[in-house]
Formats: structure tokens, sequence, C-alpha cells
């Protein structure tokens, strides 16, 4: 089964982890100083928080799967879209082992497709530049925009 993933970077995680627990009505499965992760069932999410980003707002969007036959599909799925995909294979970022690929949307927004293995101790792992628009860093392919911008104060939402 699968799990939405968003991963969001904010500038203050303490106040964020306040925030997001009151929201959710649920403590984060994991905190660490400069991450968090809530794996919600209703509705069933892994929604994450850094302090790691350079831009305040969504990072990534993506989805979490139960095993290697489902992330197999997803990187069927995305290549039917004819998008261009980032295989890692298995890699450690965000507290977590896992086997991921990533694709970029037409807009740049990064989806992440991965199963978790098991857990880690570091937030992740340097890797060398990949194909996939520069991608040098363990959690997200750089090179394009990744973030989705965050509405100023005050403005319409939705």
């Amino acid at each position: 089964m699968k799990r939405f993933h968003i991963h969001v970077h904010v500038d203050d995680l303490a106040a964020s982890v306040t925030f997001y627990s009151k929201l959710f009505s649920a403590e984060p499965a994991r905190v660490e100083a400069d991450y968090a992760k809530w794996m919600l069932d209703d509705p069933r999410v892994n929604f994450a928080i850094s302090t790691r980003g350079t831009k305040v707002g969504v990072d990534h969007l993506g989805f979490q799967v139960d095993d290697a036959a489902e992330l197999a599909e997803l990187a069927k799925r995305a290549e039917a879209a004819d998008m261009a995909l980032l295989d890692q294979g298995e890699t450690t970022c965000c507290y977590a082992r896992s086997d991921k690929h990533w694709v970029l949307d037409p807009q740049g927004i990064a989806w992440e497709h991965f199963h978790t293995l098991d857990s880690a101790p570091v937030y992740g792992e340097r890797r060398q530049a990949s194909p996939l628009a520069g991608a040098t860093s363990c959690c997200a392919p750089s090179g394009k925009p990744l973030c989705i911008p965050v509405k100023p104060a005050g403005s319409a939402c939705c």
C-alpha cells in the first residue's frame, strides 16, 4: 500500500513541530535536531519537515511503498509519462536507508518514490552528480526549481 509523502523546509523546527503536532493531533514518529517526521494513518501520509533546505516551503512530494514490486511499478509509471528517471538505488537520506528513484514533473517539482529499508543514524550521504538535473544531494535532484512557492502572508488562499 502506498503512503503519500510531503517534505517541507522550515525555519524554526521547534515551532513547526509544536504546530504540526497540534494540527495532526499526533506526536512525530521521529525527531532529530534538524528533522521531524509524522507517519499518519488518517490520511495515510509520511509528512516530514527539516531545516536543511535553501528555501522555506514544500521541497518535494512522493510516494512511499511497502515493497520492491510497488517501487518497480512506480518506475514504470514515471517512464510511461516520458519523465527522466534518476534511480539512486539504495541510499541513506532523512535518517532512513531506502531504495529510491526520482522524477521531475514538467514544472520541475521533484517526486520521490521510495521503499524504506531501515532507519539510519545520519540525515544522509552525499552523492556524485547524476544525469538528472545535476543531482548532488542525497535527498533531491537539483539544478531546477524544486520548491512550490509559499504564498505571501495575507494573500488569498487556494
